[in-house]
């Protein structure tokens, strides 16, 4: 029931995504949750196939390994609409920290390594209402850590709302 008003939009992405190079639809990425256990995480396809072999985890800008649908779909969020599935499989939350690939452990002390999963990673968090992909990997850490010590449900609903409004200005 709750894919099925999901379920229109994610076909229409689903054929740009197909007609535009014949790749997969969806990629398919490890990541780490809640108690650093490793879990596979889904995303529309955004990028050139095989682009985690061409450069790193993380994409800069004017990234040539973005598609031009997906460039399209990146700024409007809607690249991460397949990790409901994630969700409802209870791997990812709605709300928390943004989910780490596995070699991100290295960037981390251990201590807040173990901090930050402690709860389920999030398709959005108050990294993303506070600043998204225009913050500092140290500013992120200081807001995944805050969230993961002010967990409640008042916060998940703040960051919903606000997320909404993040997604209806396109930043």
């Amino acid at each position: 029931m709750v894919l099925l008003p999901l379920a229109i939009p994610m076909l229409v992405v689903a054929i740009a995504i197909k007609r535009e190079d014949r790749g997969p639809v969806f990629y398919k990425q490890k990541r780490v949750g809640r108690g650093c256990v490793v879990f596979e995480m889904l995303k529309f396809r955004s990028m050139v196939v095989n682009a985690d072999r061409e450069g790193g985890f993380q994409t800069e800008p004017n990234d040539q390994r973005v598609t031009r649908v997906g460039a399209f779909i990146r700024s409007k969020s809607i690249d991460e609409l397949p990790q409901v599935l994630n969700v409802l499989r209870g791997d990812m939350s709605l709300v928390g920290p943004r989910p780490d690939v596995p070699k991100q452990e290295e960037l981390y002390s251990p201590e807040d390594w173990r901090r930050r999963h402690q709860v389920r990673p999030g398709i959005t968090g108050l990294a993303q209402v506070r600043g998204r992909s225009d913050i500092t990997p140290e500013t992120r850490l200081a807001h995944d850590l805050e969230y993961v010590e002010k967990t409640s449900l008042a916060l998940d609903i703040q960051i919903l709302i606000r997320t909404f409004g993040v997604l209806r200005k396109g930043i």
